[in-house]
C-alpha cells in the first residue's frame, strides 16, 4: 500500500509505476483504491464508473480496468455535496457533514465486497493499494475508509511517500509517523522521497538521518518526473506546467475553466501535440483569438451554464464566434451550446434558485433533457465527419439530446447521430460537440480535427499515420516506471 504525507505527494504516480515494474518482473499486480474523490471518471467494460487514475493503474498492470479496483467514487457537485458511486453505480448524494455518519457502514461493506471479488477472480496476484490524502487526519480517523483501516484489513506492507518539493520533508515524515497508532506504524516498511530536483547524492545525509531517526529504510529518492501524466484532480490539472518550444506552437486552443469541470483527461491528447498550446480561460476573461475554444464536461452543467451567463461570458463566446472563432463542447459543454436544457430531477443543478428549464448558449440547435438513468457505456462508432473513420471512447451523462435543426445546418458527427453534431460556416467548423469522452484519444480523428483549424490559417496538414493516444500513455507509464525502477530499492519491501 502506498500512503502519502499529504494530498498530491505522488501516491498515484508511484502506484502506477509500481504496477508496471511488478508486471515486468512477472508478477500479477492489481491496483486498488477503496475510496477516491474525483470528477475524472472512466467507464469500465460493464458500464460502471470508476476513477480514471485507477484505470491508468490497471493499464500499467496490463489488465482490464474494472470498478472493483475503485469500489467507492465520490464525485463533487459543489456546495460540499458529492454524488456517491458504489461499485460503478450511483447510489445517491450526500453532504460532507453527513457522509461519514450515513455512508460509513455501507461503504466499508462495498470495499470488502470488492476485495473479495478481486480475490476470487485472480490467483497469485499482488494488490497495489493507493491511499488518499494523509492517513493521519485526526478529525476523520474514526470514519477512515481508505487509508490505515484498509491497510490493517489486508495486513499491507505500506510505503510512505513524501513530496520534497513542498518543503519540510523531515517534518512531513516524522509528523505522519508520530500520529499513527503503534499497530499502524508497524505496517510502514519503507519511505520514498518524491520529486527531488538536482543532484540526488546531496540528500544522502538526509536519507541517513531519516533512517536513523525512524528506524524505517528509505527505499529511494525519486527525481522529478517531467513526463506528462494524467492528473487525478483539478488542483493538479491547473498547476500542471507543460513546457513546449514556442517555435513549434502553431495552434492555440482555449479551454473554458468552469467550476465543475469533469473528465478533464479528455484534453490530455491535445496537450500531447507538440504544435498545440492549451490556454485556460475563466468566465469573465477575454477569450482573445485562439484557433478554437473548448467547453469541457461538467458535473453541474446548468450551474456552470448560469455562471457563464452571470459573468456575461455568453456574449463573449458569441462575439468570438462572430469574429470567425470555433467552439467545441464535450458532453456537458455540448449541452450548454444548445437552445434549451431541462432538469426536472435536479441532476445537473441545484434547482432551488433555478427553473427546471433554462436557455442554453443558443449556438447549435439542440435540446437536452436530463433523465433519471445515467448513460454509461463504452462505444465504438463510425465517425462521418471530418471523414469516415472508426473511433471509440465512452459515454457518461444523464442528458438525452435531440437535434432541433430544421434548416440543414447541423451535420451528424457519426453514423449514430446521438454521438454529436457539427455546424459549419462557409465550409469551416463554427461550432460542434460530442458525448464521446476520449474522442481526442483517437489520434487520426484528432489530427483531422486539428487540420480543419490549420486549414483556416493556411498551415500544412499534420500527418495522420500516427499511433493512438493509448501508445502515448504506455510510453508515459514506461518512463515513470523506468525512473522508479532505477531509484527504488524495491526488493526490500517485496521480501
Amino acid at each position: 500500500m502506498v500512503i502519502g504525507t499529504s494530498s498530491g505527494a505522488g501516491k498515484s504516480l508511484v502506484c502506477t509505476a509500481l504496477c508496471r515494474v511488478l508486471n515486468r518482473m512477472g508478477e500479477s499486480p492489481i491496483p486498488f483504491k477503496g475510496q477516491n474523490m474525483s470528477n475524472n471518471a472512466w467507464v469500465d467494460i460493464d458500464g460502471g464508473e470508476m476513477a480514471y487514475s485507477q484505470a491508468v493503474q490497471a493499464w500499467a498492470s496490463r489488465v482490464e480496468p474494472i470498478c472493483a479496483m475503485n469500489p467507492i467514487l465520490l464525485k463533487p457537485k459543489g456546495d460540499c455535496t458529492s454524488e456517491i458511486i458504489h461499485l460503478g453505480k450511483s447510489v445517491g448524494s450526500c453532504t460532507a457533514r453527513d457522509y461519514y455518519e450515513k455512508w460509513f457502514d455501507s461503504g466499508l461493506n462495498v470495499i470488502k465486497k470488492a476485495l473479495n471479488q478481486l480475490n476470487s477472480e485472480h490467483i497469485d496476484y499482488r494488490l497495489v493499494i493507493e491511499g488518499a490524502g494523509s492517513p493521519v487526519e485526526v478529525n476523520l480517523l474514526h470514519r477512515d475508509l481508505t487509508n490505515m483501516r484498509i491497510a490493517k484489513l489486508v495486513n499491507a506492507n505500506c510505503i510512505l511517500v513524501a513530496d520534497i518539493e513542498r518543503g519540510g520533508v523531515f517534518a512531513q515524515i516524522v509528523g505522519t509517523l508520530s500520529l499513527l497508532k503503534p499497530e499502524e506504524r508497524k505496517l510502514i516498511k519503507g519511505i520514498i522521497i518524491n520529486r527531488f530536483r538536482g543532484d540526488i547524492t546531496l540528500f544522502d545525509s538526509g536519507r541517513e538521518w531519516i533512517e536513523n531517526y525512524t528506524g524505517i529504510p528509505v527505499l529511494g529518492v525519486i527525481p522529478y518526473v517531467k513526463e506528462m501524466f494524467p492528473t487525478e484532480d483539478t488542483l493538479d490539472l491547473f498547476e500542471r506546467k507543460i513546457i513546449k518550444q514556442e517555435t513549434e506552437i502553431e495552434v492555440e486552443i482555449a479551454i473554458l475553466k468552469i467550476n465543475s469541470i469533469s473528465n478533464f483527461s479528455d484534453l490530455d491528447p491535445l496537450e500531447s501535440e507538440p504544435s498545440v498550446k492549451l490556454r485556460w480561460v475563466e468566465p469573465g476573461e477575454a477569450i482573445g483569438n485562439p484557433d478554437s475554444l473548448i467547453i469541457p464536461g461538467s458535473k453541474q452543467t446548468i450551474k456552470d451554464l448560469e455562471q457563464i451567463k452571470k459573468m456575461g461570458f455568453d456574449k463573449e463566446i458569441k462575439s468570438y464566434i462572430n469574429k470567425g472563432g470555433c467552439v467545441f463542447g464535450i458532453c456537458g459543454g455540448m449541452q450548454m451550446l444548445g437552445y434549451e436544457l431541462e432538469d426536472q430531477y435536479e441532476l445537473e443543478s441545484d434547482m432551488k434558485n433555478l427553473k427546471s428549464k433554462v436557455k442554453g448558449l443558443n449556438i447549435i440547435p439542440i435540446k437536452t433533457v436530463f433523465n433519471k438513468e445515467k448513460v454509461l457505456r463504452q462505444r465504438r462508432v463510425v465517425a462521418t465527419w471530418p471523414e469516415r473513420i472508426s473511433i471509440d471512447g465512452y459515454e457518461l451523462h444523464y442528458g438525452t439530446t435531440r437535434n432541433l435543426d430544421l434548416n440543414g445546418d447541423l451535420i451528424n458527427l457519426a453514423e449514430d447521430e446521438s454521438i454529436g453534431w457539427i455546424k459549419l460556416k462557409n465550409g469551416h467548423l463554427e461550432a460542434g460537440g460530442t458525448y464521446l469522452h476520449g474522442i481526442f484519444n483517437n489520434s487520426k480523428w484528432r489530427r483531422l480535427w486539428l487540420n480543419k483549424l490549420r486549414e483556416r490559417k493556411g498551415l500544412e496538414p499534420l500527418k495522420l499515420n500516427i499511433s493512438d493516444y493509448s501508445k502515448y500513455i504506455e510510453k508515459a507509464i514506461d518512463t515513470i516506471a523506468n525512473t522508479i525502477e532505477e531509484h527504488l530499492r524495491l526488493k526490500i519491501i517485496l521480501k
